[in-house]
């Protein structure tokens, strides 16, 4: 089978976007690659492809191992690909053991073709035994860019592959990102331990995207106007959730837009993943025209009709900008990204580095209250996982919340610990009454069938809480509420908060390596003096100067940002 025979049979398209073909050809060939394609140019084809030419022709290669930090796109690919008859696993944070092992077993065993993981699960090491026996034929790392200490989203987590690639010597690495600049894409290849460099590389110019920045001291008005001018599928980003919550309430109150039937909706991972998935559903249905969010929306969201993007605030660097402006205009058609700035923002870039960057000695501090705060003892604590309640630690501990946030941030990257801000708890039950005295209890035929379930389902549910799927509907959450009301459960609901997992057993000291704190701090604030000048310079094409970000010194001027009509004005009325 060729790949353009895989292409047409399982995804039913005659040829294949720019790149594409080159990109596959390089992982057939055996080559480990480094593919940047901008955001919606069709990486999943890229590693999906090969996998199932490969799987076609060597049973023992068979499988991809698909290494990506988004649950929420491990399950739309696999459900996508199951759809088209390829059977595929995910292996996630909140699974049961059984379901894991589960899945494991059929990827050895069964006609399997993809298996996607999160990078968290590499840290474990009967998980990376079991790799060492699957037909795995190829390792895709989705997102590479988090792999690289100077990449703008590294997560420590991705410094795991390197111990599948030892495990796997023989089986080539497909690494993916939509945004990366010339030293980040030569750390990838360094960090992933490529035999030879090997990077296919499309231009990151859009030339129906029109780049926009817009000087205002009143953001929401100005964004009420956008809305009421340019219609059509939006995106909001703003930097936390309250602002998210207050905006979209605020706009969904404006005559203007709503005249327009638009209905806007917030977004951000407070949310229950349920909730994140009905909000994101009507969005990309079209039933929810705005959706205003913090950057945890977007990631794997395939919506070719957005025709905008605003941003309330400023991103800290180009590299998140571009990857969220270009979620607008993905089929081609006119769209606009538009970035709201006033001088506020440039004292507020400043005083973002210093919160990101808290001194060292606060750092500490902060570990050493927050092991108080949890009980940990020196020498103890290793591979236990707290919940963490961020409200109460900074009250008890006298703590700033957002340089609390950003010190355990940087004590995660300096391996210490694994702290989670968007952590969501699975549902929980015990049942508390013997199965034998449940019928002195008078229960309606709903709630004795829902029992009935859990006690076939759940085999040690009478000892041992259990994490349960049946939560999940909003009559079986009710069932549940009103059972563990009466004392026969205990029912703890699914939640979203923080977790913090000890990586070491408790410290006396820390140290923070210049790698970690010094170099990536003067990092940090020198993406955000390129934000500011950015927004702040009018004499150069905007997608000019994007593109010289990311190494592309010899692009034209685009002609229709902001900044070209500005010229093209000046010239006309001179």
């Amino acid at each position: 089978m060729t790949p353009r025979e895989a292409l047409h049979k399982y995804f039913g398209y005659d040829d294949f976007r720019p790149l594409q073909a080159e990109i596959i050809a390089s992982v057939l060939a055996h080559r480990d690659t480094l593919a940047l394609m901008p955001t919606g140019g069709g990486k999943s084809l890229c590693f999906q492809i090969p996998a199932l030419v490969m799987g076609n022709e060597d049973p023992e290669k068979r499988l991809c191992l698909v290494i990506t930090p988004l649950i929420a796109l491990m399950r739309d690919q696999v459900e996508n690909l199951q759809a088209r008859g390829i059977h595929s696993e995910a292996i996630y944070t909140g699974q049961s053991f059984d379901k894991q092992r589960a899945a494991l077993d059929n990827c050895l065993f069964g006609p399997y073709h993809f298996l996607y993981c999160s990078p968290e699960r590499l840290e474990s090491e009967e998980f990376r035994k079991r790799l060492k026996d699957l037909p795995i034929g190829l390792i895709a790392v989705d997102e590479a860019h988090c792999i690289s200490q100077w990449g703008y989203d590294f997560r420590p987590s991705y410094l795991n592959i390197a111990a599948v690639r030892e495990l796997l010597p023989d089986v080539p690495v497909l690494a993916l990102t939509a945004t990366a600049t010339p030293t980040v894409v030569e750390d990838i290849q360094r960090r992933l331990g490529f035999q030879e460099p090997n990077v296919l590389k499309m231009s990151f110019r859009r030339e129906n995207l029109q780049y926009i920045v817009r000087r205002t001291n009143n953001k929401p008005d100005q964004i009420a106007h956008i809305l009421s001018k340019v219609p059509g599928s939006a995106i909001v980003y703003v930097r936390n959730r309250k602002r998210a919550q207050e905006l979209a309430e605020w706009l969904n109150q404006q005559s203007a837009i709503s005249n327009q039937q638009s209905v806007c909706d917030f977004y951000h991972a407070g949310l229950t993943t349920r909730e994140r998935n009905e909000r994101q559903e009507a969005w990309k249905e079209g039933r929810t025209r705005v959706i205003v969010a913090t950057n945890a929306f977007g990631m794997g969201i395939d919506k070719p009709d957005v025709r905008l993007v605003i941003h309330h605030d400023l991103p800290s660097h180009l590299e998140s900008y571009y990857q969220e402006a270009g979620r607008a205009g993905r089929d081609g058609m006119t769209a606009y990204a538009v970035l709201l700035y006033n001088d506020e923002d440039k004292a507020k870039a400043r005083k973002r580095v210093v919160d990101t960057y808290p001194p060292k000695e606060f750092v500490e501090q902060v570990y050493h209250k927050t092991m108080d705060f949890l009980q940990i003892g020196e020498g103890s604590g290793l591979g236990h996982r707290f919940a963490l309640h961020m409200d109460q630690l900074c009250h008890v501990m006298h703590l700033p919340v957002i340089q609390a946030y950003s010190a355990l941030h940087l004590l995660t990257q300096a391996g210490y610990i694994d702290f989670q801000e968007e952590y969501e708890t699975q549902p929980r039950v015990c049942l508390r009454v013997p199965r034998a005295q449940l019928g002195e209890y008078d229960l309606s035929s709903p709630q004795i069938e829902l029992l009935d379930r859990l006690m076939r389902q759940y085999s040690g549910i009478f000892t041992d809480l259990q994490y349960v799927r049946e939560a999940d509907k909003p009559e079986d959450h009710e069932l549940l509420v009103s059972l563990a009301q009466r004392g026969i459960i205990t029912y703890i609901p699914r939640s979203v908060g923080c977790c913090l997992t000890m990586t070491k057993e408790r410290e006396a000291e820390i140290y923070l390596s210049p790698a970690i704190f010094d170099d990536r701090q003067k990092l940090f604030a020198e993406q955000l003096n390129a934000m500011v000048e950015y927004a702040e310079q009018n004499q150069f094409c905007r997608e000019q100067v994007l593109l010289a970000y990311f190494g592309e010194t010899s692009a034209i001027p685009c002609g229709h940002c902001d900044v070209c009509r500005e010229i093209t004005h000046r010239v006309i009325a001179e």
